[in-house]
């Protein structure tokens, strides 16, 4: 390592291998803090020499880039493997938890047999050997089918589908120093029942299978809009992961996550049918998930820093599960589906040709979130925080025969959040290089500049039945919001499966949610499960259509420094309980996070 003497080395490696032994052995942060291992108290701890140096703040990206060299773009970008459904499942779902099946769920599904399931699929969370690149070793990771990214699945609204997860993971002893094999995995931005939604005191353990229940229905559809709910609301790119409490960081960052399309009548996967979109589909319609990590400098196997409470940058680069690779295209438009997967990294993204670096090469931008614009915007750039997407059309016709690169311009040197410097072009990270080789083919998709509009946006005048703040701020060297921590209790009054939730929300209202960063320096990207909120202000100023915010629905707003920001929601169709987190996932397992409940009776605390 540049810069790195003899002896700092060998600190180094020590530090490495007793984080790797903390790290094996499971600790959650509750037993680090006890044992005087996290934040204040480790630095207060008396110790000398290497074990102390080990346990300090990690020194991997401060002296340059700690993993080791690694060559860009000599392998092309995988595309996802489509999951294809079974027949059927044995033993067949039930409305209650198969418990002497080995079922992990606690709660009944609410509306099983009012959409039951057309389609069922099997997933097997396991471990799984993969290649990143040619120039490290094979990587141990823990995937959905064993999978990195795991498979994406593709939906119709219309039609429910039931998904069994089977946790196949190795024991704890061998993890091959972090993650825990306990798990719930979330499909974010879903309108789901509590039940399936993967909330994260839903877990299950090894040997134990979880059924979770889709819908794939509109939200409003037993409120506002019935019987089928509000076309304006509909989804379209969304994503799944893990989220079990305490270990998302680590359980995500070993690979369990993956895509979800989700299509209607209109945004309908053919763009050869005039009565839809026509946005570019098939094999011109492509999932991009974008990940950074570290690697050991000695093993070159994958490393993750329990230590490190602020955010863990990589300092390798990741679409699809391959560092920097390239992606060879026809001369016609194409759809990118593109998710932030974290752990800890804001991108903003830009198109850039290192043979003329003075050009501003737009494109058009038609979602936020998992949610298509009211109409596209030309960008020259798009921002996304961890857990943001955001669909983008690129027309390479104009680049045929060359090669254009994406890259991450946004200045970013630790787990804080972006320093708000926009970086020239050529000097930020280059992600995925577009080679615009390959022969001419028919372009049925509509042009976006013809586009006049994909849907309204729902109205967002009616009056809030409450207002609630909520303030994300550091406590005692971890994160809270409203100074109080996560934590899953079980509520004494109620069967299993029910968990005090810091307020109810009281079901078919409408409420004003105020959230304010007060956490100094960092930025924090905040979701909410279950309903899509709308922006009404962002420090007292209405948000117009930019780069960096967008006036479409959203699952997840960037709180960035000195911000306040007041949302609108309604709340509808389901009951039961959800979180609401950072999605810095590093923060969101030290503990900014807190469960609220969708009830038949709301409460009226303004400030949970």
């Amino acid at each position: 390592m540049p810069g790195i003497s003899r002896n700092q080395q060998r600190e180094i490696e020590q530090a490495f291998e007793l984080r790797r032994q903390l790290s094996s052995a499971g600790l959650t942060k509750r037993e680090l803090l006890k044992m005087g291992l996290l934040a204040g108290g480790m630095a207060a701890l008396p110790m000398k020499g290497a074990f102390a140096k080990a346990l300090r703040p990690p020194v991997l990206l401060k002296g340059g880039p700690s993993s080791p060299p690694t060559r860009a773009f000599i392998e092309p970008m995988p595309r996802f493997i489509v999951k294809q459904p079974v027949a059927s499942l044995n033993p067949a779902p039930t409305v209650n938890p198969n418990t002497g099946a080995g079922e992990g769920r606690k709660l009944a599904h609410q509306v099983l047999t009012r959409f039951p399931p057309q389609k069922f699929y099997s997933v097997s969370q396991q471990q799984g050997q993969v290649s990143m690149s040619p120039d490290l070793p094979l990587q141990t990771i823990w995937g959905f089918d064993g999978m990195l990214p795991g498979p994406l699945y593709i939906a119709k609204y219309g039609e429910p589908i039931l998904v069994r997860n089977f946790n196949n993971l190795p024991p704890q002893n061998q993890n091959g120093g972090f993650g825990l094999p306990s798990v719930s995995t979330h499909l974010h931005n879903g309108h789901t029942p509590s039940e399936s939604d993967g909330g994260p005191c839903f877990f299950f353990e090894r040997g134990q299978f979880y059924d979770q229940h889709y819908p794939n229905v509109l939200a409003g559809f037993a409120s506002t809009h019935p019987p089928h709910g509000d076309i304006n609301e509909s989804l379209s790119s969304l994503w799944y992961h893990d989220h079990r409490v305490d270990f998302t960081s680590q359980n995500l960052y070993k690979g369990l996550a993956g895509m979800y399309n989700l299509f209607n009548q209109f945004d309908n996967g053919d763009e050869t049918n005039g009565a839809g979109f026509r946005l570019p589909s098939g094999e011109f319609d492509v999932n991009i998930m974008l990940n950074d990590k570290v690697f050991d400098p000695n093993t070159g196997l994958l490393f993750f820093d329990i230590f490190n409470l602020d955010g863990i940058l990589g300092d390798k680069f990741l679409a699809n599960g391959k560092i920097q690779p390239f992606f060879q295209v026809h001369p016609r438009r194409y759809r990118f589906r593109f998710v932030d997967g974290g752990p800890s990294r804001f991108y903003q993204m830009f198109l850039t040709d290192l043979n003329n670096l003075s050009a501003h090469n737009v494109f058009w931008q038609i979602s936020s979130d998992g949610n298509l614009l009211p109409k596209p915007i030309q960008v020259e750039s798009f921002r996304m925080g961890v857990a943001q997407r955001a669909d983008i059309i690129i027309d390479f016709s104009a680049f045929a025969g060359r090669s254009i690169y994406f890259e991450n311009r946004l200045e970013q040197q630790d787990g804080r959040g972006p320093t708000g410097n926009v970086l020239a072009a050529g000097q930020g990270n280059l992600i995925v290089r577009f080679d615009v080789v390959l022969p001419p083919v028919p372009d049925n998709s509509a042009n976006p500049a013809n586009i006049a509009k994909f849907y309204d946006l729902p109205d967002t005048t009616a009056t809030p039945r409450i207002t609630r703040t909520f303030r994300f701020e550091r406590t005692n060297g971890q994160w809270a919001i409203n100074g109080r921590f996560m934590s899953c209790v079980q509520d004494p009054n109620r069967p299993p499966g029910n968990f005090v939730p810091r307020f109810k929300v009281q079901q078919n209202s409408v409420e004003h949610w105020i959230l304010q960063n007060n956490s100094g320096g960092w930025e924090h990207p905040i979701h909410i499960h279950f309903e899509e909120f709308q922006i009404l202000s962002i420090n007292g100023q209405p948000p117009t259509n930019s780069p960096l915010v967008l006036t479409g629905r959203s699952d997840v707003v960037r709180l960035e420094h000195n911000t306040q920001v007041e949302l609108f929601f309604r709340f509808r169709d389901f009951l039961g309980s959800h979180p609401l987190h950072c999605h810095n996932v590093v923060h969101e397992d030290h503990a900014m996070m807190l469960l609220w409940e969708i009830a038949t009776q709301g409460d009226n605390n303004t400030q949970p």
